[in-house]
């Protein structure tokens, strides 16, 4: 109940206008002060917190996006992919598909990969008979792929708070997130066969010199996955080591990417990791109130209490963080939310890692449902087409997403046979 209490009082800061780091540190230090009449060491319970090398793969990982996002790396992966498919059954959609999946992979982001795909796939989609609402509704579920396909960073945020192997994590989600793409592919060639090019209409390039020009941007995630399951290097030095090669590819390679290009995305990774430390920060602040307020052992009490079993309580959370992400990003809900929880799933005997798959996939969902839909908003954007528009192509993908979260309670080997494969999980 405490916890329920706190987080609708912190939700009710944020709905007055303020930012989620001050609600984050202002909240805490008010309840603390009134139970306790101070916070001892608040400096060391920050400082602690941000302590931490992993921390550095996130802001490296956003810059190795920007970089292959303003190198215009992805005209060349959708070119690839829709050589290929353009004459099979829907092959416009699932050439979107195949695009969003790589990219996710280049990425890690859902909203970078819906605005850079949605902007080349969209006039292709419509131009060869695709319906508004397939187009709009593939590029808004192919996008959330990009936090789900490894590399990802709210799951490195989530090894980071707790504790579980980055590599697992990077492992767990290859699986259900190439399943999610077969979903949607599958989705395209059931309802668009229409959507695909006629057999006498000419290529724009020939497959062999489309696959070629794109070589190059697919090395980019087997170069940072396999460096670090080969155990070349860590997470963080992966991150470094794949922004140096986006670099190459974007600047050299492809010659696309200007020193204005890089500023400017160096930039936008700097504005968005210092915003993600501050909140970072502010919920050190918060677990440290939760603890002293013996909110998870409050937690492990009701479920004891109530009897729930392992996935009672999963589809619970599952149902909470849903309605979370209707007003909150991802990492947010993360450090918000972990704290309290990482009691009872050890209580439990939930497995982090296949606990971290389940999040991703239900802030997946939430990207792509209104109100706050981050993904809906890319789109309307792009074509100019009305939010209620938009709004209704998602319906079918949510409900792929929904039984693609069942799917993966109900067999958790979907997640974790791949990192056991590999020695990373028990």
């Amino acid at each position: 109940m405490s916890f329920l209490l706190l987080l609708v009082a912190l939700m009710a800061l944020l709905y007055l206008g303020m930012p989620m780091f001050a609600a984050l540190f202002l909240l805490p230090l008010g309840v603390l002060y009134w139970v306790e009449g101070g916070v001892p060491a608040l400096g060391e319970i920050v400082i602690g917190k941000l302590d931490g090398p992993l921390l550095v793969a996130i802001p490296l990982f956003m810059l190795m996006a920007h970089v292959m996002v303003r190198g215009r790396v992805v005209d060349d992966l959708y070119g690839a992919a829709f050589a290929l498919l353009r004459h099979v059954r829907g092959g416009v959609g699932i050439a979107t598909v195949a695009a969003c999946t790589i990219f996710a992979a280049i990425s890690g982001s859902s909203v970078a990969t819906a605005l850079t795909v949605g902007k080349i796939a969209i006039p292709q989609m419509l131009r060869y008979g695709m319906s508004r609402r397939g187009a709009f509704g593939v590029v808004a579920g192919g996008g959330t792929l990009g936090i789900l396909i490894p590399p990802s960073a709210p799951m490195v945020l989530y090894a980071y708070v707790t504790e579980a192997s980055v590599g697992a994590l990077f492992l767990a989600g290859l699986v259900p997130g190439l399943l999610m793409a077969a979903m949607f592919a599958g989705y395209c060639f059931i309802t668009e066969g229409r959507a695909r090019a006629p057999a006498d209409d000419p290529p724009p390039e020939r497959v062999h010199l489309a696959l070629r020009r794109a070589g190059w941007s697919i090395t980019l995630p087997v170069f940072v996955l396999g460096g670090i399951y080969l155990g070349v290097f860590t997470a963080t030095e992966a991150a470094g080591t794949g922004t140096l090669y986006a670099i190459v590819i974007a600047a050299l390679i492809y010659r696309s990417l200007t020193l204005r290009d890089f500023l400017e995305g160096l930039g936008e990774a700097t504005r968005t990791s210092a915003m993600l430390l501050m909140i970072i920060a502010g919920a050190a602040v918060y677990g440290y109130m939760l603890t002293k307020l013996r909110v998870p052992q409050e937690l492990v009490e009701l479920v004891a209490f109530w009897d729930l079993s392992r996935t009672e309580f999963l589809v619970a959370m599952m149902v909470l963080l849903f309605l979370l992400g209707l007003v909150l990003e991802s990492f947010s809900i993360i450090l918000l939310t972990m704290p309290a929880i990482l009691p009872v799933m050890a209580t439990l005997g939930i497995d982090k890692v296949w606990y971290g798959v389940l999040l991703t996939l239900s802030l997946e969902m939430a990207l792509i449902s209104p109100p706050v839909a981050l993904n809906l908003v890319v789109i309307k954007a792009i074509t100019g087409a009305p939010l209620s528009e938009v709004n209704r192509s998602i319906l079918p993908y949510m409900l792929m997403l929904a039984f693609g979260t069942a799917l993966l309670i109900a067999f958790p080997g979907i997640a974790l046979w791949l990192p056991r494969q590999a020695g990373y999980a028990g």
